[in-house]
Formats: structure tokens, sequence, C-alpha cells
């Protein structure tokens, strides 16, 4: 029987949650509308895509600043500025002029957004405990699932309807009650020791990463290395990211502690869970985008046929949690990523003469193959590890997600460009996103070689306390 939860948790719980909810949203909402921008603002897809690409990287730069900021500032102010910056990049996305603007606005969206949903889960971590803790994460489950689920629908209808600028500009009364809830409930928190914050690791990794993807970007944009510009963001981005590491791996509290690697679960899981991003995020890019230019439908009529993605990751994560118990985490994952492959293989078909019929199924057991590789791998991602190093596994595996993502958009996205340029009918641009399918393929056949190397770490009989994962669907 689950435990009765005490009136004030229940405040708690309603009060941020309805942030978190509206980040879960944001993702797939903006996927619908990619097409719009690309053609109200004039510009190539290779651009549009940043306003997803963009987006994901500026919430990776920021999620490990998340513990942080409880310790520094409290819990409160930690999340009333989040949510003020998130509904800040709102505004402006909305008011966007170009498509330049629209990227910017997106990052100071991002920034925001990535800090709400660690310090959704830190600020529950710590005030539920035992049972409570059980009771209160199967609570919020089941919203924060219906956001994949319900995004691209709403999405439609705002782009169909007011237009575009409207999937943004709906935020703001949704975040200022938000806002107004979490100041009445949550208490303020005494601070009596900062904590220190990673400042140079933070400086070196978030540019390190945008330098590469942008880099790698430019070259399949432009066909090849040979650009001054792609091989001097490629350089400076590996420069970056090879002096972080060096930094992280003498310093005592890095922004991600990169010795966690030693962990042949936590390598596995990560690798795993950053190359079913780059498939999945890249998929639910081009499947929108195929819908609108192949077949000419109307970014509703796009984002109801998307939404069986969002049911079938909610039965996934649902039903995984319970085989990865009975079975092990390997055989899940294994079969979760096998679904993946075959999913997107499947897709490496497609021609302007798909029946969307055929499309739904695919789409929704890409959902079914999503979730069925992230819970095994979020149970395996802590095996073996100490209960000190489980904060830091968090941070870390969340940042590869959110990088996984940004590199899926960025390649996929940039692959389409280059292929459909030269489309000089419909049937040719139906090709032409069936040929881009292939690199999503190939990032989910290359998961199923960590998914190989999990193992089942047995569970001590005492467990440390751990902060929660959400076995949600990342954004």
């Amino acid at each position: 029987m689950a435990e009765k939860l005490p009136r004030d948790l229940l405040a708690l719980v309603g009060a941020i949650l309805l942030g978190v909810f509206l980040v879960q949203m944001d993702s797939t909402m903006v996927n619908i509308a990619l097409e719009s921008f690309r053609r109200d603002f004039g510009a190539g897809l290779g651009t549009v895509q940043w306003v997803s690409a963009a987006y994901l990287l500026a919430m990776s730069a920021v999620i490990p600043v998340a513990g942080w900021a409880i310790d520094r500032f409290g819990a409160r102010a930690a999340w009333l500025a989040s949510l003020a910056l998130f509904t800040a990049g709102s505004l402006l996305c909305g008011i966007a002029w170009s498509a330049g603007s629209l990227i910017a606005m997106r990052v100071v969206q991002g920034l925001g957004g990535g800090m709400l949903m660690p310090l959704f889960q830190t600020i529950l971590a710590r005030r539920a405990a035992g049972r409570q803790l059980g009771t209160v994460m199967a609570m919020v489950g089941a919203p924060l699932l219906l956001g994949p689920v319900l995004g691209p629908v709403i999405g439609g209808v705002l782009v169909d309807g007011p237009g575009w600028r409207w999937i943004f500009l709906i935020n703001l009364p949704i975040c200022i009650a938000a806002a107004w809830a979490a100041a009445r409930i949550m208490p303020a928190e005494r601070i009596e020791r900062p904590a220190r914050l990673d400042a140079l690791g933070l400086a070196l990794l978030s540019p390190a990463i945008v330098g590469i993807v942008w880099g790698l970007s430019r070259a399949g944009a432009h066909g090849g290395f040979g650009s001054a510009a792609t091989l001097l963001s490629l350089c400076a981005g590996v420069a970056l990211l090879g002096w972080f590491v060096a930094h992280a791996l003498r310093t005592g509290e890095p922004v991600v502690d990169l010795r966690l690697f030693r962990s042949r679960n936590f390598t596995a899981a990560t690798v795993m869970m950053f190359l079913a991003m780059v498939a999945l995020l890249g998929t639910l890019l081009l499947i929108p985008l195929y819908y609108q230019q192949v077949h000419g439908y109307s970014p509703l009529h796009a984002g109801l046929l998307l939404a069986p993605h969002g049911i079938g990751s909610a039965i996934s994560l649902t039903l995984a949690g319970r085989l990865t118990g009975r079975v092990g985490v390997r055989p899940v994952a294994v079969g979760g990523a096998a679904l993946l492959v075959g999913v997107t293989l499947a897709l490496t078909q497609l021609s302007a003469g798909t029946s969307q019929w055929v499309l739904v199924p695919l789409i929704a057991g890409a959902g079914l193959g999503f979730g069925a590789v992230l819970v095994p791998a979020q149970s395996a991602v802590y095996g073996g590890l100490p209960a000190a190093a489980v904060p830091h596994a968090t941070t870390a595996v969340r940042v590869f997600q959110q990088v996984g993502g940004s590199f899926g958009v960025a390649i996929l996205a940039v692959s389409l460009q280059h292929d459909a340029s030269a489309a000089r009918s419909v049937a040719e641009l139906g090709r032409a996103f069936g040929t881009t399918f292939w690199w999503a393929a190939g990032a989910a056949a290359l998961a199923l070689i960590p998914a190989l190397l999990l193992r089942t770490v047995p569970r001590p009989e005492t467990e440390p306390a751990r902060e929660p994962q959400l076995a949600s669907e990342p954004v």
C-alpha cells in the first residue's frame, strides 16, 4: 500500500512539476515548427537545426551547475532564477526576427531549462526520504511521460493556428503561475558554507563541445573539411576538450568527473545512451520534416502522427523496469538497441510513397526501443560505484545524453540538407530522407556494442541512498 504523503510535500511536488513539464514539452513542440522557421526566415535546414541543437547544448552546459547552485544560493532561489531565465528565453524566442536571433534566444531558454530538471530531482530527493521518495517518483512519472505525447500535438495546433511564435509565448503565463506557486510553497534556506564550482572546467567543456559540433555540421554542409573556419572550429574544440580532460583528471571536484569511466558499466551505459540519443533525436527531427516537406501535411497533422513515439516510450519505460529486475540489464538493453536498429533500418527505405500507416508503428517502435535502452542503462550506470560518486555519475550521464542529442540533430540535419539540395522532384526528396536515416541506423547499430558489454552487479544487502534518475525521456 502506497504511503500517504504529507500535505506540504504534495504542495511542493505540484509547485515545481509544472515548470519541468513545460521543459519536457518544449523540444517536441519546436521540432514540429522547424519547417515553419525555415520558410519564414528563408534559412537552410543546416542553419535552422541549430534552433534545437543550440538549446540542447545550452542545457548540457548548465546541468553540472545545478547541485552547486542549490548549495550556494538555496533551492528556492536557484529554482526561481532558472524559471525566470526560461521565461525570459521563451519571450525572446517569441519575438525573434531572424534565424540567428532565434538560435541565440534558444540558448537563453536552454540555460534556464537545463537547470530545471536536475534541480527538480535534487529538491525532491532532499525533501522526501525512504518510501516517500519512491511514491513521489511514481507520482511525477506519469505527468512527465505525457510531455512527449502532448508536445507534438499542442505544437501542431499552435503552429497551424496563431503561428509558431506561440509555442514560446504560451510558456509565459504558465511560467509565471509556476514561479508564484514555488515562491509561496518553497521555504527560504540559510546558506552556511558556500559550495565551490569548477569554473575552469565549465569554461573549457562547453566551448569544446560547441566547437566540435559546429565544425562537424559545417563540414557536412560544405562537403568536407577544406574550409578554414571548419578546421579552426574543430581544432579549437579538440584542443579545449584535451585541456578539459587534463584538468578534470587532476582536480578533486571537476564539473564532470572523468574518473567514473574506470567503471565498465558506467562507460558502457553512458556510451550506449549517447548513441541512442544520436539516433533518437535525429529521428524526431527528420520525421516531422518528412511529413511536411514530402507529403505536404500541416504541422498539426505531423504532430498527431509523431505522438505515437511518446506513447511507445511511456509503455516501454513502464515495462522495461520490470523486465530489468527479472532478467537483468543486458538482455533488455540489447533488445532495445536491436529494436532501434530495426526501426532506423526500415526508415532508410523511406520514399515519397511511404504511407503514414507504415510510419506510425515505426515511430511507436522507436519509442519502445529507446525506453528499453534508457531504463537498463540508468540501472547499470551506478553498478560498482561508491555512494559518494552517485551525484557525479548523475551529472555526467545527463551531460552525455544532451550532447548526444545535439550531435544527432546536427549530423542528420546537415546530411539531409546536403542530400535534399540535389533533389529535383518530390520522389528524389523522399529518397533523400531515406538516405539520411542511415546515420541514425549506424548510431543505433553501434549502441549494440556497449549494450553487450553491460554486466549485472549484485546489489549489496544495504544499498546506499542515491539521487534518483527519473526514467523519463530526455529533453
